[in-house]
């Protein structure tokens, strides 16, 4: 699992800017579109950290 997991998180943080992208469009509320928006860039952040190597490596 643990080398699926950045996987999974940049996958979320795709979903997420998408769903971020639509609302926007759709004209929903600032607060719904900068959740989202800060969830995706979380997941991304996430994603990418977990990739780096560290001290297990």
């Amino acid at each position: 699992m643990g080398r699926m997991l950045p996987t999974l998180l940049l996958v979320l943080a795709g979903v997420l800017v998408g769903g971020t992208w639509s609302l926007y469009k759709q004209g929903a509320s600032r607060r719904a579109v900068l959740t989202t928006g800060l969830l995706a860039a979380l997941a991304t952040a996430g994603g990418l950290l977990w990739l780096l190597p560290g001290e297990g490596s």
